[in-house]
């Protein structure tokens, strides 16, 4: 029998293998024995590893030690958001004799209980040799952490702002007006610090600890969040004291006066104190958004704790809009628009106008929203249709990240979902009367159709594995290779000069361009218009509530439907998980977009 294939021979006329064919006979022996003494010495291994229970045992306790660590850290969560909650709700009424400064001071052991455990795991994983060996390369992705790095440095501007002006109040306030802003300051550098670097570890020592510590960071952040939240809600709805203006400007200004310093009786000792105020109103929702970021980057970290992460290479990509043209431009245009509109409904309402100036402002802020929402539905609908039409496969990996994206998504509009359908049975069960109310309508019934395609495009979109860029393959022609009826002395002489640098072939001109990125196909860069577009469009949806947009209480329809304190408590319940699903939706936009 001939074994060696790559050499002809007369093996099997002679009936004697050659040398090359004994050689190989001879390497696949070795092989198979090779083999063999493995396969022995696995059964060997497995049968002696098979009576022994130390394993399993030490198993089991370790086990049992990521159950007491993980109820353990879920305990003092529990306790700190309820001790919080009962504070911030409390101190949010007069009627209950909690005040603002006893609720400061329970945020104030808490910041600084959360910079300590924080800087002591910074310090703690410099310093020991493989702390942390895995990393989740799906966790704290790069615009996520920018993010984060952006609402802190706008929350350290506004703490700025704050201390400055309760250094005016001194004289007639508590020092812990001061205090709080400069320990929240503090917090907000070193969690920051903190999220950049470490947001990616799988800790594998001192899993408890960092257990607890990760539960303290999570649950300080929404506690935060809620005293925020509660605060501006409580002050944005507030009933004026005096019957004949119904309108929502008293609330604003009350909010303004209310929120940022004390009541009238305290004068502020120096004349800026009036800068400060416009600048704290202004800032404010971005010290909300961060506390929402840090507390999903420190949840999806306490579940990356024990957790040994794939090996495989997360694929890079990279961000640029260079075959993206109609979504950008469309988004950008969008933008403007609905700032404009913005802007001039927020002046209106400002002045001290009649009511039909003041119906119009709200008229066109309606028409704004309609248009935008519809734009985003068709849009995302488009998108939708595309998915049908994409055979990419899902992701079959779990990761913490994707799951708390999703979970994130479907939670916050809910808060949206709330509000819209509160308001679409107000309007049907008045009658829908007056061009208001029917635009009114119609915004809700649209917002409804848009979160739901919205969700499904994002979400379908995170599980779908990226697009691989497939290059062809380079074939570059070799000149000595024997061809066939040609033997060695062929090659001489001049016909080996002229075959010594070989020109290249049609395949290689292919292999040449495929160095540079190839031009997207119409169903990626269909995908990536829609993203972008969807992406400006939640911005947009996002600046004008975030900023003061209250159309629910200038148009009093759903007021005197359910009574204002009943619909004061769906918008203030509503409300911030809608800013934050904007928020949340842009950065989950921003990765459908890469993966496309």
């Amino acid at each position: 029998m001939c074994l060696n294939t790559g050499h002809p021979c007369n093996c099997l006329t002679d009936g004697n293998p050659c040398e090359p064919c004994r050689m190989t006979a001879k390497d696949r022996e070795t092989e198979e024995a090779h083999l063999s003494n493995n396969i022995n010495a696995q059964s060997q291994a497995e049968s002696t590893c098979e009576p022994d229970l130390t394993i399993s045992s030490s198993g089991v306790v370790r086990e049992r030690g990521r159950n007491w660590g993980w109820m353990l850290s879920g305990i003092i969560c529990v306790n700190i958001l309820i001790l919080g909650c009962a504070l911030a709700s409390g101190s949010a009424h007069s009627d209950i004799n909690i005040r603002t400064s006893d609720l400061q001071i329970y945020l104030i052991i808490l910041l600084l209980l959360t910079s300590i455990w924080m800087i002591y795991y910074i310090i703690y994983t410099a310093r020991k040799e493989n702390a942390v060996v895995y990393q989740d390369a799906h966790a704290g992705p790069v615009w996520l952490r920018g993010g984060l790095v952006l609402f802190g440095l706008l929350s350290i501007i506004m703490d700025i702002f704050k201390i400055a002006g309760y250094v005016g109040y001194l004289h007639c306030k508590s020092a812990v007006k001061v205090a709080f802003p400069v320990v929240q300051l503090v917090f907000i550098v070193v969690q920051t610090y903190f999220m950049w670097i470490h947001a990616k570890d799988c800790v594998q020592i001192q899993k408890n600890i960092t257990r607890c510590g990760l539960m303290l960071t999570l649950s300080t952040n929404l506690v935060v969040w809620m005293t925020a939240v509660t605060e501006e809600s409580v002050h944005q709805t507030t009933v004026p004291d005096y019957p004949s203006n119904n309108t929502k400007l008293s609330g604003r200004s009350l909010y303004i006066s209310k929120a940022s310093y004390g009541d009238s009786t305290c004068k502020c000792s120096h004349t800026s104190c009036s800068i400060f105020k416009e600048a704290y109103y202004y800032l404010y929702p971005f010290n909300i958004e961060y506390s929402l970021f840090a507390s999903a980057m420190a949840y999806v970290m306490w579940k990356n704790v024990s957790r040994v992460a794939d090996e495989h290479a997360h694929h890079s990509m990279k961000f640029h809009l260079k075959d993206v043209f109609l979504g950008p431009v469309t988004g950008i245009l969008l933008v403007v628009a609905g700032l404009a509109t913005f802007i001039a409904y927020e002046t209106e309402m400002k002045k001290e106008n009649n009511d039909y100036k003041k119906d119009k402002a709200v008229m066109m802020h309606f028409v704004m929203n309609i248009v935008i929402v519809t734009t985003m539905s068709i849009s995302t609908l488009i998108g939708c249709t595309i998915y049908k039409v994409d055979h990419r496969e899902h992701v079959s990996e779990k990761n913490p990240t994707r799951s708390l994206d999703v979970g994130l998504l479907v939670g916050a509009s809910l808060g949206q979902f709330i509000i819209s359908y509160f308001t679409l049975v107000a309007m049907i069960a008045t009658g829908a009367k007056g061009y208001l109310n029917r635009l009114n309508l119609a915004w809700a019934i649209l917002m409804v159709i848009q979160l739901g395609l919205q969700n499904y495009f994002i979400i379908e979109g995170l599980h779908r594995e990226p697009y691989h860029e497939v290059h062809p393959v380079t074939v570059v022609a070799n000149p000595y290779v024997l061809q066939p009826g040609k033997d060695l002395s062929s090659l001489e002489g001049s016909d080996m000069d002229t075959k010594s640098s070989p020109e290249p072939t049609e395949h290689n001109h292919h292999g040449h361009t495929a160095e540079h990125r190839p031009k997207l196909s119409w169903k990626r860069r269909v995908l990536k218009e829609v993203c972008v577009f969807l992406l400006l469009g939640n911005i947009i949806l996002w600046i004008m509530p975030a900023f003061g947009a209250r159309p629910q209480f200038d148009h009093d329809t759903e007021t005197k439907f359910y009574s204002f304190n009943i619909w004061a408590a769906v918008v203030n319940v509503g409300l911030p998980f809608g800013i934050f699903y904007r928020m949340h939706s842009v950065a989950s936009l921003f990765e459908v977009f890469l993966t496309s």
